[in-house]
């Protein structure tokens, strides 16, 4: 029971820094290095579908358990760590909010497109 209660936690904070990292992504103060990591983990963590699709064997759940937690520890790294303790008092506070991406899916939807023709492309 330790274990489960362990891993909704660290679930919970997962959420958090994503909700924090979309924040800072908008925010002035955080370099612009900082902001386009911290864009690209926050949207496609909260992009609707995913990369890699689910039922891909093993390789389907390699985003969800490898690199999104990955991205997300690259992006708060870069974020200053007073910024970063802001933000994530605001994502707490924003926390009963549904968080879904628009801009995640058309990221996606853009590299799924691109991987399309350029196989198209690669076998014409």
């Amino acid at each position: 029971m330790e274990l489960i209660s362990k891993a909704k936690t660290w679930a919970k904070s997962l959420r958090r820094d994503i909700s924090a990292l979309w924040l800072a992504a908008r925010d002035p103060r955080v370099p612009w290095l900082a902001k386009a990591t911290a864009a690209a983990v926050a949207a496609y963590a909260l992009s609707p579908i995913d990369l890699i699709p689910d039922f891909v064997p093993v390789l389907g759940y390699l985003d969800d358990l490898v690199i999104v937690p990955l991205g997300i520890w690259l992006a708060v790294k870069l974020v200053p760590p007073k910024i970063m303790a802001e933000l994530r008092k605001e994502a707490a506070l924003r926390a009963n909010h549904p968080a879904t991406s628009r801009a995640g899916l058309l990221f996606v939807l853009a590299v799924w497109i691109f991987c399309f023709i350029f196989l198209v492309l690669a076998f014409l």
